[in-house]
């Protein structure tokens, strides 16, 4: 049950489920529910999708009920007026909504999703932080589920989006993979593989997620150092790269609709699949678990057998 913009209550305005207050009972499910970021195979379907119901659409107005949504106060949130959506687009993991002479850069960080929804939220949403409202009834909400206030957008003019500083520290795309030299190039540092695919200066658009799917894909090791490896092995990184975050968009083209649910349907092998067996040589999948995510791996075919100890029962043993 979502509130109108008149107060009242409406239904069948959320394009995959009801958005409404979850018991107490439930904040544990919501909380894994929604604890997947949005990577560039998700944001990239996303994107598709928001194009596809909403370029040549003709926007009516645009609110912030969240406090630090906005980004930037010039151009202000009053331009979007009348404007018109010319498309929409993703950099990185991050949409791009085009209008014209401006663009809307957002950044869904780890709970938030960018919908189309039919009927329009009330102010009182605690989940809404921006809401588009188009000339035809719906609106392009973007919500962000939990406490923190993490999600943000800019209001740009169309030729400042690439110089934008979100946009600018970018490293090349991860899908289409670049060249071999390009990659091995970019990985050339003394980093660990797993946090040096995720910098976004890096490499942008992979995540905590497909990371493990990829480093798994290339049978390379999490901790193995970028400025260490062959040519063989960043051509097996480049090549699973391709194959797997465009082996998830083809999936989300299959099974996905006209709308993007609040979960996606991530076509995963190893990530968070601790304890369950490698799919390819059947050895226990093994996992490190850190503050805020997990990692997960083959040791058969990723560590040479070497199981790596658990973070949290170092932390106890101390």
């Amino acid at each position: 049950m979502i509130l109108s913009a008149h107060g009242t209550s409406r239904s069948g305005s959320c394009p995959s489920s009801r958005v409404e207050r979850v018991p107490r009972s439930s904040r544990r499910w919501a909380r894994a529910r929604f604890a997947a970021m949005p990577e560039l195979p998700e944001v990239e379907i996303t994107a598709r999708r928001l194009n596809s119901a909403l370029a040549g659409t003709r926007i009516e107005t645009a609110l912030a009920p969240g406090m630090v949504t906005m980004k930037t106060y010039d151009p202000p949130l009053s331009a979007l007026a009348g404007a018109d959506i010319t498309g929409v687009r993703r950099i990185g993991k991050m949409p791009v909504v085009e209008l014209g002479d401006l663009a809307l850069l957002v950044h869904l960080m780890s709970a938030g999703r960018l919908q189309v929804f039919d009927k329009r939220a009330s102010l009182r949403d605690k989940a809404s932080r921006l809401l588009v409202r188009i000339d035809d009834g719906r609106e392009l909400r973007l919500r962000e589920f939990g406490t923190r206030q993490r999600a943000w957008a800019k209001l740009l003019s169309a030729g400042d989006v690439e110089s934008d500083e979100a946009v600018a520290k970018l490293g090349p795309e991860a899908w289409p993979a670049p060249v071999a030299q390009q990659l091995a190039d970019a990985l050339r540092q003394p980093r660990h593989l797993h946090p040096l695919l995720r910098d976004q200066r890096v490499i942008s658009g992979i995540g905590r997620s497909w990371v493990d799917e990829i480093l798994w894909t290339a049978r390379l090791s999490p901790f193995a150092k970028g400025a260490d490896l062959s040519e063989d092995e960043v051509e097996r990184l480049r090549a699973a790269c391709d194959e797997r975050l465009g082996g998830a968009l083809e999936h989300y083209e299959e099974v996905i609709g006209d709308v993007v649910p609040d979960k996606l349907p991530m076509p995963l092998q190893v990530h968070r699949r601790a304890g369950e067996p490698c799919p390819r040589c059947g050895t226990t999948i093994e996992a490190v678990h850190y503050k805020d995510y997990v990692m997960c791996y083959c040791p058969e075919e990723q560590t040479g057998g070497r199981v790596y100890k658990d973070r949290r029962l170092s932390r106890l043993l101390k």
